[in-house]
């Protein structure tokens, strides 16, 4: 858990101290890939709250995700097709069965007296 902090206190903190600028060229290979990282964090806490979490799985699809999804949008780019609304719509929709199962466990956990 400790890391998990650490990383988005760096995160924040790179952020904050060196603003970038996305092209806009390459902002919907960046916003495909970060609908891609976040739909493996939120898979993740879902993970973790059912007892199944996998670091390697995680990571792994954390990275996995995000590239193959680039590639499909840059593969339909080339071919003239609109892959990236394929793609929103597939890790939206995980998102929200995450999102669904992650509000469920935490509506039925007992409460601590």
């Amino acid at each position: 858990m400790m890391i998990w902090v650490a990383g988005m206190c760096i995160g924040l903190l790179a952020g904050a101290l060196f603003p970038g600028f996305i092209p806009k060229a390459y902002s919907v290979y960046i916003g495909i890939a970060l609908l891609a990282a976040f739909d493996s964090l939120v898979g993740g806490i879902n993970a973790k709250l059912l007892g199944k979490y996998d670091q390697k799985i995680f990571l792994s699809g954390f990275v996995v995700n995000a590239l193959i999804a680039m590639f499909l949008v840059y593969t339909g780019k080339l071919l003239g097709l609109e892959f990236h609304i394929a793609a929103i719509v597939v890790f939206g929709g995980r998102l929200f069965q995450n999102f669904a199962s992650i509000r469920r466990i935490l509506l039925n956990f007992p409460t601590k007296k």
